[in-house]
């Protein structure tokens, strides 16, 4: 065996592959109801490995008012009947490991559904043996909220309970009250939820705004964000230093970390929204280990433009590697609008490329790999509390990016069945941008992505190669080297219209080009072209 072979196979499956999410209300409904489910899911899982991915992440899946769509928790250590039972689950992982495939579940820490036992029973009286599970304060001396925190949905954090004359902690809605995570049962409890899924044979979670775990204690009102502008999110109003990114989450997670290592191979990603500065150090160190993964959104934020994204990934690399972290990328999730949409039709395979052959671990989203767009939502169709609670900031809803996925070119796109009402619209493009019409279409966007996960699988130097940055003398092209032992892969992305000549940067074998072809050696880049190149 050679030193790149072995390289390459020491990376765990979280290094090495591609993980893919799915919002399980979207992806297959199985039931009639017009709503996704597990069954539905299994069911696809021949699709799933077709894709040449390592890892399933499933949005929240546990019993739930849905008032946030299974982000309020009712009971975490069961199935909501909606996506249907613990044996369906069980089902899936089963099916799910026989393919090779990884499951990975939403935890969700920050907070619960007002509708949880543990809550209920915090507001029986201040002298509940729960009561300290969540976050209490007195009255301000007016008797309004003890600060001035607000929600990340509009409005403020603090809800009173008039029974006993205290307000309650919610970043989010008011039927997500905030866990205490002080108390050292409520500790113990949450590390219970992450030891009954890993025995069902969960393999790794993505942690829900872990990031907010801690507040500072001292419950001061946070300074305004001299930034915000009118029409954009009320949360950005202010400047989060009291909320978001305290020393004490550190610890928290530390905790969390020791549970999953009591089994072998897990992994957990934390979702952490912070500049790379204060993202990076979630990893922890080698002494203390923290995330396996700190989420890095920064692709979703930045400015599309190829001297903006460049520095970045530089950056982050170097970064990366000093603090022994291992890189991750993501372009689009179920709170963020789809990535085409966002970067346009032109630029989508340049997109893709560029996920897909960084250094690091890439996070797609479901339907992304066929092109899926942002879905205009009428009003009257909207769902999202995010949206419904701030109607005058259009970017507020996440409805958009969270349609149903598009199977076919039949009513409700083989999502689910002719007659019923999806519990989204679907979009008008679906008929024509469906799984099916591109299975039989080698030109399509979907064999595009099966193109470059199998060329992940075949060039060792695209999972574990270094990453190093080339100047091309053009300002819209990135261009950069993957090498491992002796292999070198040239990633040549056009991020503009025009057509260039790149000289010896293009000197090589061409692997994939996004236009379907395979140019010669030193063929000029054209428009909106991603190629990528042996040597």
């Amino acid at each position: 065996m050679t030193e790149r072979t072995t390289l390459a196979g020491e990376l765990k499956w979280w290094q090495r592959g591609i993980i893919y999410q799915i919002y399980p209300r979207s992806f297959q409904d199985s039931g009639g109801d017009g709503v996704g489910d597990l069954r539905g899911i299994t069911a696809r899982l021949p699709y799933l490995a077709s894709l040449g991915i390592e890892a399933v992440w499933l949005s929240p899946i546990f019993t739930s008012p849905m008032r946030d769509f299974g982000y309020d928790v009712a009971d975490y250590c069961n199935i909501d009947p909606l996506f249907g039972t613990l044996a369906d689950f069980d089902e899936l992982v089963a099916g799910a490991h026989a393919l090779g495939l990884k499951i990975m579940l939403d935890y969700v820490p920050n907070h619960t559904s007002s509708d949880h036992a543990w809550f209920r029973e915090s507001t029986a009286s201040r002298d509940s043996e729960k009561r300290d599970w969540y976050v209490w304060r007195d009255p301000a001396p007016d008797g309004g909220p003890p600060n001035n925190w607000v929600s990340f949905f509009g409005g403020p954090a603090w809800t009173l309970d008039p029974a006993s004359g205290q307000y309650y902690l919610h970043q989010f809605l008011p039927s997500q009250p905030d866990l205490n995570w002080r108390n050292p049962q409520v500790r113990a409890a949450m590390g219970d939820v992450l030891r009954f899924w890993m025995r069902r044979g969960v393999d790794g979670f993505r942690v829900d705004v872990i990031w907010l775990l801690a507040e500072d204690e001292r419950f001061l009102d946070e300074p305004e964000n001299p930034a915000w502008t009118p029409g954009t999110v009320e949360h950005a109003k202010l400047d989060h230093i009291y909320t978001q990114d305290q020393p004490e989450t550190h610890d928290y997670i530390r905790e969390m970390r020791r549970v999953l290592d009591e089994f072998d191979d897990r992994m957990m990603v934390g979702e952490i929204y912070l500049p790379m500065e204060k993202l990076l150090p979630y990893a922890g160190t080698a002494d203390a280990q923290m995330v396996h993964l700190p989420f890095n959104f920064h692709l979703i934020l930045l400015p599309w433009q190829a001297g903006v994204v460049r520095a970045f990934a530089d950056g982050y690399d170097a970064a990366s590697r000093a603090a022994g972290a291992w890189p991750n990328w993501v372009l689009g999730n179920h709170d963020q609008h789809r990535f085409k949409t966002r970067v346009g039709a032109a630029q989508y395979r340049v997109a893709q490329t560029l996920l897909l052959t960084l250094r690091g671990t890439p996070t797609v989203y479901y339907g992304d790999e066929i092109g899926m767009q942002n879905v205009p939502i009428p009003l009257d169709r909207m769902v999202d509390p995010a949206g419904l609670q701030q109607p005058d900031v259009p970017a507020a809803s996440r409805d958009p990016e969270r349609t149903p996925m598009q199977w076919d070119e039949t009513e409700n796109a083989g999502f689910t069945g002719a007659g019923i009402t999806p519990w989204l619209p679907l979009a008008d493009d679906a008929v024509a941008v469906n799984v099916a019409a591109q299975e039989a279409d080698s030109a399509s966007d979907l064999h595009y992505f099966r193109a470059l996960s199998r060329l992940r699988r075949e060039h060792p130097a695209l999972l574990a190669g270094s990453y190093t940055s080339l100047d091309t003398g053009a300002e819209d092209v990135l261009a950069y080297r993957r090498e491992l032992e002796g292999e070198t892969v040239t990633v040549l992305l056009n991020f503009g219209a025009g057509t260039h000549d790149l000289g010896d940067l293009g000197n090589g074998d061409t692997l994939l080009s996004s236009e379907g072809d395979r140019p010669q050696p030193g063929a000029p880049l054209r428009p909106n072209e991603a190629r990528i190149v042996l040597g």
